[in-house]
């Protein structure tokens, strides 16, 4: 009876300081509900293709919402098995998406060959198999550009090749022309070059900036491109810090200014397939500086989903979302801000 009631008062405390119960179900594949693209990645995942080709066919032109499809696609096949998309390559070999999501789930093997430890704890086997597999992806990719030449997303995916094989600098340039000559605002392809820039792959703090700062400034309202200095911020400050950032760091002019000019571009992105990773990013930087109401309100958009920035960074993704989703919301009763 004892061990009942002590195990009981645990559950209460968790639930009450840190929201870990109850354990309802989270969804770490996607940052937020998209019925269309479930239904699609059951479909798939049960071997069927044509839900996959009819979701690209109505993409059509909207190249984030296109890189978006394919971005799932393709992780579905690298990490869950791709019959499906094998028997639509025999079914037809030309088709152009089929061609391109086999590319992009071939850099998605890769990385997976890789693995996600630190350089120092991945052995010469993996990074064997990850620069093999890059380059063989590399040509995949070319080929699928070459079938829809306006296309950026095959373009926009060679830049996570670019970051595993190391690029020069001057050939990552060139890349990037190529992918802004079709698509100047491209979230996902703005995404990937910062993490090029980053300290932690070929770049540096100061180019991370850079990058991120030129990118915001020229971006139109509701591209979601003024999170990248928020991004930037969180690479150097969180990620590479030797110490933590103080709440005092949070709270400062610049970071607040940087908030609200995403807060204004996801305000204005209407049904921008991106805007729920945002929503992630703003519900941690706005619990972080105290605004509570602000925090619970994006919370709310994405609840249930786990996908994608800050949480990934940490040993524990769903635990660290709970908690902070449960903090803001009981700041927010409590300090009512």
């Amino acid at each position: 009876m004892l061990i009942l009631i002590f195990i009981g008062s645990l559950a209460a405390l968790g639930w009450l300081g840190y929201g870990l119960l109850p354990f309802r179900p989270l969804n770490a594949r996607l940052s937020g509900p998209d019925p269309l693209l479930q239904r699609t990645l059951r479909a798939v995942g049960e071997g069927e293709w044509k839900p996959a080709e009819q979701l690209l066919a109505e993409a059509g032109r909207d190249w984030d919402l296109r890189a978006y499809y394919v971005q799932h696609l393709s992780h579905s096949a690298a990490y869950d098995g791709d019959t499906w998309l094998r028997t639509w390559t025999a079914a037809h070999p030309n088709d152009p998406d089929a061609a391109l999501i086999s590319a992009c789930a071939r850099v998605d093997h890769a990385w997976k060959t890789r693995g996600a430890q630190r350089a120092s704890a991945t052995s010469s086997e993996q990074f064997k198999g990850f620069h093999s597999e890059l380059l063989s992806a590399r040509e995949d990719l070319a080929r699928a550009a070459a079938m829809i030449p306006e296309d950026p997303t095959p373009l926009a995916k060679e830049i996570w090749v670019a970051l595993g094989l190391g690029y020069p600098l001057d050939t990552m340039r060139s890349l990037w022309g190529q992918v802004t000559e079709r698509a100047p605002h491209l979230c996902s392809a703005h995404f990937g070059a910062l993490q090029f820039m980053c300290k932690k792959w070929r770049g540096s703090h100061v180019q991370a900036r850079e990058f991120a700062a030129r990118a915001a400034q020229d971006a139109s309202l509701g591209s979601l491109l003024k999170v990248l200095p928020l991004i930037a911020w969180y690479e150097e400050h969180q990620v590479f810090a030797e110490e933590r950032p103080t709440s005092d760091a949070f709270r400062s002019r610049h970071l607040v200014a940087l908030v609200d000019a995403a807060l204004e571009d996801a305000a204005a992105a209407g049904t921008h397939p991106e805007l729920p990773w945002v929503r992630h990013m703003l519900a941690y930087f706005l619990f972080r500086q105290g605004r509570y109401r602000e925090s619970v309100a994006q919370f709310r958009h994405v609840d249930g989903y786990t996908l994608g920035l800050p949480w990934h960074y940490q040993p524990f993704p769903r635990l660290s979302y709970r908690s902070h989703r449960t903090r803001a919301m009981w700041g927010a009763l409590l300090r009512r801000s």
